[in-house]
């Protein structure tokens, strides 16, 4: 079933807003990655940080504040009126919340019990809840009054692309009308300090696929769609998505990207999607060894003519799970009319191939959406214990 994504709001370190994320992003802005110490201990890295200021908790929420609910309200408050409209036609009851995350509210606990181990006692703001999955997805439900379905998933840096696929299933299965579905995810010191420990973290902006690639950025988003059932008329949609688990290893992927491959052919299969459609492909594309080097290995292998690609995580750091809605938001800021020079998202980099890995057609800085009178994208997302997504989305006819 083809899902219609009506209206999306998003923040992240390119900007607030649609026009301002879309801007940066085909511009190759990098002016939102920024080196900041206090994350890891004795070093200074590169990190995606949002920098606009964060709108206020509604008032009787206050208890649910946190920085990843901010974020989230940021991106809900720039469709409300959309949200607002649909809750006039379906009824609170027929609207559900599906969204990713992997840090919740973490970053206030971990401030909070880092003051227990230090005196002996939780900080009266300390709220156990606020760093629940769920908390989210919560927050957004209390906030709106909803009365549908409302969870989180998180599965690592594929939750939010998850989260996309489960809220098409509720409509498809009519248990909702429509879904608030999408990513939030807050910069934090566990998850740098976690991946600092797997060595994985770049000091300077990540290099995706270059011979001097060295590592990953962490990032901060909120992307939030309004995803219906495709009715009649021009629009975006989320055709298809792929979901698969290849379980080779932990935090490493299979390196011959097996399992990401089977992904993007069942996205492709769901969608009613040849390869040679697809116009532009956002890779996962993180700069680390492992994924750069399967990624590449699988792209190469179902698209063998070539597909325009790149990474946007050298421009808002990798989100985690948000990254898989972000990323999503992104290809659908490509067909919008947000993006009226038609470009496409820049991969920006070293330009220093590496000569082990096949070789992709990455997008320049200015390269323009190749012309169809329909036309296709594919995202991928992937995450620890080989968990893989690809969505495709697409004009709606």
């Amino acid at each position: 079933m083809i899902a219609r994504l009506d209206a999306l709001g998003v923040i992240c370190a390119l900007g607030q807003g649609k026009q301002a994320v879309a801007d940066a992003l085909f511009a190759g802005d990098t002016r939102g990655m920024r080196r900041q110490a206090g994350w890891i201990p004795e070093r200074s890295v590169t990190v995606g940080a949002v920098a606009a200021p964060l709108p206020e908790m509604p008032a009787g929420l206050e208890q649910a504040a946190s920085r990843n609910n901010r974020l989230l309200l940021a991106a809900a408050l720039e469709i409300h009126d959309d949200i607002q409209a649909a809750i006039a036609t379906y009824g609170a009851s027929r609207i559900a919340v599906v969204l990713g995350t992997s840090t919740s509210g973490i970053a206030e606990a971990g401030e909070h019990i880092a003051e227990y181990v230090h005196s002996g006692e939780l900080p009266p703001a300390y709220r156990y809840s606020r760093q629940e999955i769920a908390a989210p997805a919560n927050f957004l439900a209390d906030w709106l009054g909803l009365a549908g379905p409302v969870y989180c998933q998180s599965t690592a840096c594929t939750s939010s692309g998850r989260a996309l696929l489960a809220a098409q299933r509720l409509l498809r299965m009519g248990v909702c009308d429509a879904v608030l579905c999408g990513g939030v995810d807050s910069l934090c010191k566990l998850t740098l300090n976690g991946f600092a420990s797997l060595e994985a973290v770049s000091d300077e902006r990540c290099n995706p696929f270059s011979a001097n690639r060295h590592g990953i950025n962490i990032g901060e988003a909120a992307a939030l769609f309004l995803m219906t059932r495709a009715k009649q008329g021009p629009g975006i949609g989320l055709l298809g998505g792929g979901a698969t688990s290849d379980a080779h290893h932990i935090s490493a992927p299979h390196p011959e990207g097996l399992g990401a491959q089977q992904a993007m052919r069942q996205a492709l299969a769901a969608a009613g999607v040849a390869a040679e459609q697809i116009g532009y492909l956002n890779l996962h594309g993180t700069a680390t060894p492992h994924n750069d080097a399967m990624e590449s290995l699988a792209v190469a292998q179902l698209f063998p003519a070539g597909v325009p690609c790149s990474s946007s995580k050298p421009l808002t750091g990798h989100t985690l799970g948000a990254a898989g809605a972000l990323e999503a938001a992104f290809c659908w800021l490509t067909l919008s009319e947000y993006n009226a020079g038609k470009r496409l998202p820049p991969h920006v980099w070293d330009g220093q191939a590496d000569p082990q890995l096949p070789r992709l057609k990455l997008v320049g800085v200015g390269e323009q959406l190749p012309a169809a009178e329909r036309r296709y994208l594919m995202s991928n997302s992937f995450a620890f214990g080989g968990n893989n997504i690809s969505l495709v989305l697409g004009d709606l006819p």
